[in-house]
């Protein structure tokens, strides 16, 4: 089927994808805009995966205050490169991650950043609840592990929905971004400050470096 131009531009838009990966997408989607993009949002997990162990010692520091003045947030966001790092769309994305810290207050950077504490705690909280329903042993480590799945996706920032589309997590949102400027991104660490209560300070935990081919 022929694609249109405009439906390109459409998509573009909407995802940031290039020209091409836009075209063939819809190509590939029969020309439904929602397949489109659950395709290109495959895709970039797929390359994703492939650049996670590239090495990100360029970035920048973006910051974050409220028209209040009362709550502010300093956000790292690293890259491999200073050419990308100096990207409008890059700059973007670290105004947006950041601006979504100072709305949902996550207290991770990611699943494997969070405390063996927090974990072990939550998680016995929950098996008491459902223990105390007399449900199976089964059905209540069912329970539990749905319970821990939901709280991850409450206080572990790249499994939140982002707040200005909470159709896709900023997991998904740095995703889509590796795919479009082909390097690898990372929130390594933030700070949230609130006039109201206690600063949290956040990093993502150590990863291997190394660049694949």
């Amino acid at each position: 089927m022929t694609i249109s131009a405009k439906d390109v531009a459409q998509l573009r838009e909407e995802t940031g994808a290039g020209m091409m990966n836009a075209k063939n997408a819809l190509e590939e989607a029969g020309g439904d805009m929602s397949k489109a993009k659950e395709i290109l949002r495959a895709k970039g997990q797929a390359k994703a995966a492939k650049r996670a162990g590239r090495s990100t010692s360029e970035g920048l520091v973006y910051s974050y205050i409220h028209a209040t003045g009362k709550l502010g947030v300093l956000l790292e966001l690293q890259c491999e490169t200073d050419f990308v790092a100096r990207n409008e769309q890059f700059k973007e994305l670290g105004r947006q991650i950041a601006m979504h810290v100072a709305a949902s207050d996550p207290r991770f950077v990611d699943v494997a950043s969070v405390s063996a504490d927090a974990l072990e705690n939550t998680r016995r909280e929950y098996e008491e609840e459902a223990s105390a329903s007399g449900k199976p042993a089964d059905v209540v480590a069912k329970i539990v592990e749905g319970k821990m799945e939901k709280w991850m996706g409450e206080v572990v920032l790249m499994k939140q929905p982002f707040v200005m589309d909470e159709d896709k997590t900023i997991e998904t949102l740095l995703n889509e971004a590796i795919a479009t400027m082909s390097e690898n991104i990372r929130v390594t660490r933030f700070a949230r400050f609130n006039i109201e209560g206690d600063m949290s300070v956040c990093e993502a935990a150590a990863v291997p470096v190394g660049i694949d081919e």
